[in-house]
């Protein structure tokens, strides 16, 4: 895929506002370097009429440019950039969205850590400010499943050094709120890979006092909103990360279900 896909063809809503106005930074950054070039087939639909593909593709551009301005937020979140952090989205655009994929949203990746440091020395709020204007249009444009999707991302970027820091899990918090998502909704991902009775709870964002009929709302609740097929539009390779995300939530509901003799 061309680089002029990628940032070419996104859907009206990410033309204006600031995911416009970073996506506008890193094209003409980009241009910034001779060695550049974009390779272009005339697809650019940014107003006007969409076909079904240009609107599909528009989608996961859309979504694909979101997902790499919030990690970067995420992975500056305590201060440094792991190199496990950058391995792990190098290797998760790898296998979901292709090699072409790698190199385009490594470099989005390391043009936000640039704005993101010219950013904060005039102000060291100015990258948070912005990031909750980003969260806003997301929140404003994206429907409830693909934000979630978009947590989930962000979550296991967190996890990928094997432990979540205080700041990176402050950080994921603010950017479910600025997406209008909820703060229980992190906790829940957070708990997702755990084994134990305890965080399958959290999973399910119950207590273990809950009774066995709430046990089985909440997990009806859970498979509705995290269903794989709330995502399709999104391509058969989102829809495969939502499914590991929504088998971990069935192996949750299963030690719940066990550890109260539950059918």
């Amino acid at each position: 895929m061309g680089l002029g896909k990628w940032i070419g063809g996104f859907l009206g809503w990410m033309v204006g506002g600031p995911l416009g106005a970073l996506a506008g930074y890193f094209i003409g950054s980009l241009f910034e370097d001779s060695s550049f070039s974009i390779e272009s087939d005339g697809g650019g639909y940014q107003t006007g009429e969409y076909t079904r593909e240009q609107t599909y593709q528009g989608q996961r551009n859309s979504f694909f440019f979101s997902m790499m301005v919030l990690a970067s937020y995420i992975i500056r979140a305590d201060g440094k950039v792991m190199h496990s952090e950058m391995e792990f989205v190098r290797n998760f655009l790898r296998v979901n969205f292709g090699e072409s994929a790698v190199t385009q949203g490594e470099q989005i990746l390391l043009k936000m850590f640039e704005q993101q440091k010219q950013m904060n020395a005039r102000n060291p709020y100015a990258f948070r400010t912005t990031i909750q204007e980003c969260g806003a249009q997301i929140a404003a444009n994206m429907d409830y499943s693909q934000r979630l999707q978009l947590l989930d991302f962000l979550v296991r970027i967190a996890q990928s050094d094997g432990r979540v820091a205080s700041e990176e899990i402050k950080a994921l918090k603010e950017v479910a709120s600025f997406m209008r998502l909820s703060e229980s909704e992190v906790d829940s991902m957070l708990n997702l890979k755990s084994n134990t009775l305890e965080d399958a709870y959290k999973v399910l964002e119950i207590s273990p006092n809950a009774t066995d009929d709430e046990v089985r709302k909440a997990y009806r609740k859970m498979a509705l909103k995290h269903h794989p097929d709330k995502v399709a539009t999104l391509g058969e390779d989102v829809r495969k990360a939502a499914e590991q995300k929504f088998q971990q939530i069935n192996d949750a509901k299963e030690r719940i279900y066990k550890a109260r003799g539950m059918k």
